[in-house]
């Protein structure tokens, strides 16, 4: 597992794109043989779509061959919702870049058949290939996607009841009303995670120290879901020197000594 710290979240944003956009050129994507993106929703993520808007625009990066499938979804709104993950990834970044719309997944939350939708989303990434980098955040609880705590570390995608953390915490979207925030969830498995070639990990802020604590330094917990990217062969935690604050000083220099060379965002687009 790689640990990479950066001092601040416009600089986590950043290099986390920039590896993005190196590792789909390295890939050379073409319609036959399409980079398969995982993608996640939240706060989290916003800066590094940012940065991957503008190095679409500038040229650097193409998302035409790019097939992505998001993490989540909730259960019970319409995909026009204002807060449906749907029109998060059309409003922050699938709108400002030339990717093709039909190959962009998202679980339908209003289906028929949930579980059968479900499964279909598994077999649909088992058909593209399987995940070649699956971009994730962590919650303050340890969650990966709405993988809550207890989830289990073999899980495949299905409907999740979310915890009273989590819909206080995405109660802020709903105008700060905890009732309005949706019970469940469709969200991708643990295991689905796991079994993406690549899995690019951000965190940021005080709130995610503990979480970033029980993901390097702790053992694997299903208390702690994000615990499982140590089994992971190409695993990379991105993070700000705040979500390092309860780090062991020793942990943070050891990761800052290895990786001393690859911390400039800049020198992974050439």
């Amino acid at each position: 597992m790689r640990l990479i710290i950066q001092q601040d979240y416009r600089r986590l944003s950043s290099w986390a794109a920039n590896y993005i956009a190196a590792e789909i050129k390295r890939f050379g994507p073409t319609q036959e043989r399409p980079f398969v993106l995982g993608l996640p929703t939240g706060s989290s993520p916003l800066g590094t779509y940012g940065e991957l808007i503008r190095l679409c625009k500038q040229g650097y990066v193409s998302f035409k061959h790019v097939v992505t499938f998001n993490m989540d979804e909730y259960v019970g709104i319409p995909e026009d919702h204002p807060e449906s993950y749907h029109t998060f990834m059309w409003k922050n970044f699938f709108s400002h870049v030339d990717i093709d719309p039909a190959h962009v997944h998202i679980l339908n939350g209003n289906a028929p058949d949930l579980p059968a939708e479900c499964a279909a989303y598994e077999a649909a990434i088992e058909q593209a290939g399987g995940i070649d980098l699956f971009l994730g955040g962590i919650g303050a609880d340890g969650h990966i996607a709405f993988n809550e705590p207890g989830s289990s570390l073999k899980s495949r995608t299905r409907i999740k009841s979310l915890t009273y953390d989590t819909k206080a915490a995405n109660s802020r979207f709903f105008g700060g009303n905890i009732d309005m925030v949706p019970k469940t969830a469709l969200t991708v498995g643990v295991q689905t995670v796991m079994d993406a070639r690549c899995v690019l990990i951000l965190a940021n802020g005080l709130n995610k120290a503990t979480a970033l604590k029980k993901t390097v330094e702790d053992g694997i917990n299903h208390m702690w879901t994000c615990s499982i990217i140590q089994m992971h062969p190409k695993a990379i935690l991105v993070c700000d020197d705040k979500a390092t604050y309860e780090l062991k000083v020793g942990t943070v220099n050891y990761f800052k000594d290895i990786e001393s060379k690859n911390l400039d965002p800049e020198t992974l687009l050439h």
